[in-house]
């Protein structure tokens, strides 16, 4: 089709969207994130998205603050505008420019988890079904009316890894479903009910903290959600240690926080109602390591029992 689309994206989960557009549509332009010093060496990186658009010659732009610097981007005429997980507030004078408007890419079933964290939040915040959805944009975050939905159950293996390369895929698959319709006229937007809305913000560092005082199964979902970024943790004898993995154990719970058992391949920490068991940590100092390599570094391994995570 000859729509003139403009995509505005940041992160990898926007990467097969991008792709499944270029393939099917006429992309004349891109919008990211400036780019980012990263690492040690203070290397100025461009965002995944602004990559894909460079190979494949569309202009990317990439204001500081899109509020402020957008006539570049009206500017190429859109039919319409698409986002995915782009990272900035649109103003108004872009939402009411394209013909067929500007619709969002957003991983969850609106309006449950609106905001910058939907895939996160749906495992720590122990959610069964979570999914996509396609959406007109409108002035508040994740408010708009809603165009279509697809769901997918959330597996008890899931970590916001798996989650994330599942909705990606499913983004970009709705999505060119949806636009035929959108072009059409063939939609039924529904309202969508602001009384059934959860939200799923940007995780805060008081949220990476593990709280033993919750139950078991609470401090499991926490731990993989956010095993791959940015990690939970706790500390002990005075010293952080991160939490990558973890299983549900079956001891009866003691003091939250303590040390009650040590297995082969973990460290049995009592929970508000029972067990988690530690088995891939990253202590202060050193790399990430399945708890039984840890374990094998430490003499008296019994006189762990006892001691409390905080």
């Amino acid at each position: 089709m000859n729509k003139r689309i403009v995509f505005m994206g940041t992160p990898l989960f926007a990467v097969p969207v991008l792709e499944g557009l270029i393939e099917h549509y006429n992309v004349v332009g891109v919008v990211t994130q400036p780019d980012k010093i990263v690492g040690k060496n203070k290397v100025k990186t461009p965002t995944e998205i602004k990559k894909i658009a460079l190979k494949h010659n569309i202009k990317v732009f990439q204001p500081e603050k899109i509020k402020l610097e957008y006539e570049d981007i009206l500017n190429l005429n859109p039919d319409i505008i698409i986002t995915c997980a782009y990272g900035q507030i649109i103003p108004k004078a872009i939402l009411d420019y394209p013909k067929y408007g500007c619709i969002n890419v957003h991983a969850s079933l609106l309006p449950k988890l609106r905001g910058g964290a939907p895939i996160h939040h749906a495992i720590i915040d122990g959610y069964s079904v979570t999914g996509i959805t396609i959406m007109y944009m409108d002035i508040r975050m994740d408010t708009g009316d809603i165009i279509s939905q697809e769901s997918i159950k959330i597996e008890d293996n899931y970590t916001t890894s798996i989650l994330h390369d599942k909705l990606s895929l499913m983004g970009k698959n709705l999505l060119l479903k949806t636009l035929p319709l959108i072009f059409d006229g063939n939609i039924n937007k529904i309202k969508q009910d602001d009384n059934e809305a959860t939200y799923g913000y940007n995780i805060s560092k008081n949220e990476e903290l593990i709280d033993f005082n919750k139950s078991s199964r609470e401090v499991y979902n926490q731990i993989r959600g956010l095993c791959e970024y940015p990690g939970a943790y706790t500390s002990l004898d005075g010293k952080i240690i991160k939490v990558y993995e973890s299983k549900i154990g079956e001891n009866i719970c003691n003091k939250p926080g303590e040390i009650i058992k040590i297995y082969k391949d973990g460290i049995g920490v009592s929970c508000k109602d029972g067990e988690i068991i530690l088995t891939k940590i990253k202590p202060f100092g050193k790399k990430l390591m399945y708890c039984k390599d840890y374990l094998n570094g430490i003499k008296d391994k019994d006189k762990l029992v006892g001691k409390r995570f905080i």
